[in-house]
């Protein structure tokens, strides 16, 4: 099931796995399929209809592969909720092709944790490389993975 949420702009869907939980995002280009599968994530954890994007953090990653660099970006964003207490809902990515593999520049906005007002869901541990997959199929990007919850 694709799920769109009628504020923002979303095209992700959650995929059954026995104990765990697969995320698949949509979208037209490779970056935006990245920031899609970031808001999958969140939404595992919180409301992220109710996080307000108030306080914008940095982050960067590299991997030798557009996959690896999926599973690495989401597992940064993952240590930031625990070591900065955020959460988030918005998020621009960039990312480049080098000599050595890819690497990403993003920028996530969101607020401090608030349980109740974010209606905390589901702690996820981290992204696996279980299910991992990226594709382009008729001018869409696409990305899975699955979360270990």
């Amino acid at each position: 099931m694709i799920l769109l949420h009628p504020k923002q702009k979303m095209a992700f869907e959650y995929l059954e796995h026995e104990a765990d939980l697969g995320i698949l995002a949509h979208a037209d280009t490779l970056e935006e399929a990245f920031e899609e599968g970031a808001k999958a994530m969140f939404n595992v954890i919180v409301d992220i209809a109710r996080v307000k994007p108030m306080r914008k953090m940095a982050l960067s990653a590299s991997a030798k592969s557009v996959d690896l660099l999926f599973v690495e970006f989401l597992n940064k964003l993952l240590a930031m909720v625990d070591t900065e207490e955020m959460v988030f809902s918005r998020f621009q990515v960039r990312i480049e092709k080098g000599k050595d593999g890819y690497a990403l520049s993003a920028e996530a906005w969101g607020e401090p944790l608030n349980p109740e007002k974010h209606r905390v869901k589901t702690e996820v541990k981290a992204a696996t490389y279980y299910g991992l997959k990226c594709w382009t199929d008729s001018g869409k990007h696409h990305i899975q993975c699955v979360l270990d919850i």
